[in-house]
């Protein structure tokens, strides 16, 4: 897999020395790029080296903050725990799942969640490619990170009455969000066309 990226990368950097990078306004003119070479290597290197930083302070410091409490308890074969969860990348979508009654069409809404955000780099398909124009798709985005941390702190709440209400309200505002953002895009592009 390391060699995959790899190659996937060495790809992506031919086809943007042959091409050149865009800018968020979709204007294609020489005077308005910047060098690659020192800019965006001087940032990333400095990117790199902070994450580093924090990560190492985090090991030594507390090495234990990420992990969860029940890795501690000694294995017992004929007790299962009491809440069983995954971990808090997929919690978002562990919330989904447990919210929607059928069993059937949690799986589906499950995999639906993750998967659409493999296929939305694929449907967008805009004259700019910026939301710094578009105020409405920027209220429904920062409400869409919104939904996604409160669905994760609703994947570590145990289940019990208000959480499955506040989860399913979650849901839907979680899917309807995309197809929310997607319309409106498509009218701005045609107001502009």
């Amino acid at each position: 897999m390391p060699f995959i990226i790899s190659l996937i990368t060495v790809i992506h950097l031919l086809f943007l020395h042959q091409s050149g990078s865009n800018n968020p306004l979709g204007l294609n003119r020489n005077i308005n790029k910047i060098s690659f070479s020192p800019t965006y290597v001087y940032k990333d290197i400095l990117g790199i080296l902070i994450l580093i930083f924090l990560l190492i302070n985090l090991i030594r410091l507390n090495p234990y903050f990420l992990g969860d409490s029940d890795n501690f308890i000694f294995a017992n074969s004929l007790v299962t725990p009491v809440h069983i969860q995954p971990e808090w990348y997929f919690l978002f979508a562990y919330a989904i799942l447990r919210s929607i009654p059928n069993k059937l069409g949690g799986v589906i809404a499950l995999v639906l969640s993750i998967s659409i955000l493999f296929f939305l780099p694929l449907i967008y398909k805009n004259n700019f490619q910026g939301t710094q124009f578009f105020y409405i798709n920027q209220f429904i985005f920062w409400l869409l990170v919104r939904t996604v941390i409160l669905l994760t702190w609703i994947g570590i709440r145990p289940i019990e009455s208000p959480f499955i209400f506040i989860g399913q309200i979650l849901t839907i505002v979680y899917f309807s969000l995309y197809f929310l953002n997607q319309l409106i895009f498509n009218y701005w592009n045609n107001l502009i066309n």
